[in-house]
């Protein structure tokens, strides 16, 4: 039978479960990716497991997040970052190296190989042919102790590409065209998977730009075949031993099929306040901006920079706008500087900013009150810019750099012939890795001591789920809560990503400053959202901190998949309604017991009841929990379940 290649990659890894959509399927992983957001986190999680070494193939840590060191906390968080992967076997890579994305497809993404993540859009390494797919912490910790990585076996979507692009209309605009399709919610559950005659027509970069994005939709990944393309990306990199041919079979079938002719496309941006609320240009085009930053984890790769060099050549951007400038690894500074391009953007008067997150996570680059600012970034969710009430636009470097010239958001058709690239440059690829940090001999990483700064503090504990949950509704949030809402951005929230306990001062503050007190008062309860709660980010935080409030089970109308699995691996259980019309029947304060949840659970039934104290009422709650999950839950979380399983051989 014709296989699609995410069937044919998931064959080759799969160590158990099913591949029946929907159901658990275990994976054997070959690179673990950790960066410093989240990794902190991970490490300290993966230390209470006593292992000597890591027992993944492949692991590497990058710093790319938050680099600003304010105070001690931050370069604390490196150093210890930095000795754990000394005495455990990973790769690390130093503040300013680059961004993981970026520099992971350079140097390390293997066609034919699975990576996990604990990073959302780690997706990006399937531009090359590799699955690669972005987790929470905890799960991210087990696999570097060489335990399979378990995940709901997805459909496949498959995205036919046709035709070729059109001047000034960018790998961007495929992405951006896909979730104006699909929306935030329409990939829950899916890979896509890219084929037909338009692939051929996009290099890597284009590919990574789409694979980064792809996950705005709620799809676990994206992946396109290993082809000339990559071959020749590979041996640019020095890596074309490592290059192999991938593809889906002829005739394989797909659960579903979305066509895309490039050749009809054009200029799109995605309005505030988030990636789906996509437009054609020309409608929002004249609107005064303030700001326009390109480059971060996406479409900051060489082509694209210099683009937006090309353009700026002789030129100066808008004098009532600011821009700035990322590259997203060293190696492409260096390009930008042997190609002219880092000197016709200097000089057009873009501010260029080291190869790091930077903006796109809420580190530094603020708008100002009331300003518009148009990113190439991958998310505008409110407030993430660090701004409160952002104004935020997302769009491809082509429409950033027309928008940059002109002082108005500006469809790049407008400037008239696109301009030619300078040559350029081959790829140096020492300037990445002569920066790498690649683990020490057995022998010796013993003998490097761990250093535990006084803001790194151990993951909290898990216990097994109590009989009963009883507590208070502490807030009913609405559709598309972001983990952004949960575990806020920026610089003075990130350096406390290692300390849960001063983390948890921060949930939902943008929405309700008042949530962290009122769950201390009631001593815990229940969160109540609408649909896709938790989209975006894999941070696992988003739910470490509401548990130190004390919050016992959140219940929703649906759940994004990186934030259910958080929730269910640290032992929160995540409800949908059985009957969405009861989410409108919800009151702040009502005080709901859970008396069968536990015996739900263990009986493996489909549904349980909340009791409303007071009114008699109550609320029928789906249970869609797999045999793995219903485990993990009962036991307290994952680590918990991973002790009293003996999972891991000491």
């Amino acid at each position: 039978m014709a296989e699609t290649l995410t069937t044919k990659l998931l064959k080759t890894h799969q160590a158990g479960g099913s591949l029946t959509p929907g159901e658990d399927v275990q994976l054997r992983m070959d690179q673990v990716l950790l960066e410093d957001a989240t990794g902190t986190m991970a490490c300290l999680q993966f230390e209470t497991l006593g292992l000597d070494r890591v027992r993944v193939p492949f692991a590497i840590q990058y710093v790319d997040h938050n680099v600003l060191q304010i105070d001690s906390k931050n370069q604390d968080d490196h150093h210890y970052l930095q000795s754990v992967c000394a005495h455990y076997g990973l790769i690390y890579s130093p503040p300013g190296n680059g961004i993981s994305h970026y520099l992971h497809l350079e140097r390390f993404a293997h066609p034919g190989q699975l990576l996990v993540g604990a990073d959302s859009h780690t997706t990006m390494a399937g531009a090359i042919g590799m699955l690669a797919i972005g987790a929470g912490g905890l799960d991210v910790a087990l696999c570097l102790s060489g335990q399979p990585f378990n995940v709901p076996a997805p459909r496949v979507i498959g995205v036919e590409l046709r035709g070729k692009l059109s001047p000034w209309v960018q790998a961007k605009d495929i992405v951006l065209e896909i979730l104006r399709r699909r929306s935030v919610r329409g990939g829950v559950g899916s890979i896509f998977e890219f084929f037909g005659e338009g692939v051929a027509t996009l290099n890597v970069t284009q590919r990574g730009t789409i694979c980064n994005m792809i996950m705005e939709t709620g799809a676990t990944t994206g992946v396109f075949p290993s082809d000339e393309q990559t071959r020749a990306w590979m041996s640019a990199q020095h890596r074309a031993s490592q290059w192999l041919p991938l593809a889906a079979d002829s005739g394989a079938s797909y659960d579903e099929v979305e066509v895309i002719d490039l050749s009809s496309l054009e200029p799109l941006i995605a309005k505030p306040s988030s990636p789906d609320k996509v437009v054609p240009v020309r409608e929002v085009a004249g609107l005064a901006v303030g700001q326009v930053c390109v480059g971060s984890s996406v479409n900051s790769g060489y082509e694209d920079l210099a683009l937006v060099g090309a353009v700026l050549h002789e030129k100066v951007v808008n004098p009532h706008l600011v821009m700035t400038v990322t590259p997203g690894s060293r190696q492409i500074e260096d390009r930008l500087i042997r190609s002219g391009t880092y000197l016709d953007l200097v000089q057009a008067g873009a501010r260029m900013l080291e190869p790091v997150c930077g903006p796109c996570a809420g580190f530094g680059q603020a708008p100002g009150s009331g300003v518009v600012s148009v990113r190439t970034f991958n998310r505008n969710f409110p407030g993430r810019s660090g701004t409160d009430h952002d104004q935020v636009y997302l769009a491809s470097p082509a429409t950033a750099v027309a928008t940059a010239l002109r002082g108005v958001i500006t469809d790049p058709r407008d400037l008239g012939t696109e301009p030619p690239l300078p040559p350029a440059p081959a790829p140096d690829v020492s300037v990445d890795d002569k920066h790498f940090l690649y683990p020490l001999a057995p022998a010796e990483a013993a003998q490097v001591k761990v250093f535990h700064g006084p803001n790194i503090l151990p993951p909290p504990p898990q216990t097994p789920l109590t009989q009963q949950l009883v507590g208070r509704v502490l807030i009913v949030v609405g559709d598309d809560i972001s983990t952004g809402d949960l575990a806020p951005e920026g610089v003075a929230i990130f350096d406390l990503y290692s300390n849960v306990k001063a983390m948890a001062f921060f949930v939902f503050r943008r929405l309700d400053p008042q949530f962290a007190a009122r769950a201390r008062e009631w001593g815990g309860g229940f969160i109540v959202g609408g649909q896709n709660y938790g989209q975006g980010s894999s941070r696992e935080h988003a739910v470490l901190a509401p548990k130190f409030l004390g919050v016992l089970a959140v219940i929703a109308k649906s759940f994004a998949r990186i934030h259910r699995r958080n929730l269910i691996a640290q032992g929160l259980v995540p409800l949908t309604f059985a009957n969405e019309a009861d989410y409108d029947r919800v009151r702040l304060g009502d005080q709901w017991e859970f008396v069968e949840l536990h015996g739900v659970l263990e009986r493996g039934e489909g549904e349980c009841r909340a009791r409303i104290a007071g009114s008699g009422e109550e609320l029928r709650l789906r249970t869609s929990f797999t045999p793995w999950e219903r485990q993990v839950l009962l036991a307290g979380g994952l680590l918990a379940y991973t002790r009293a399983s003996e999972k891991v051989n000491r």
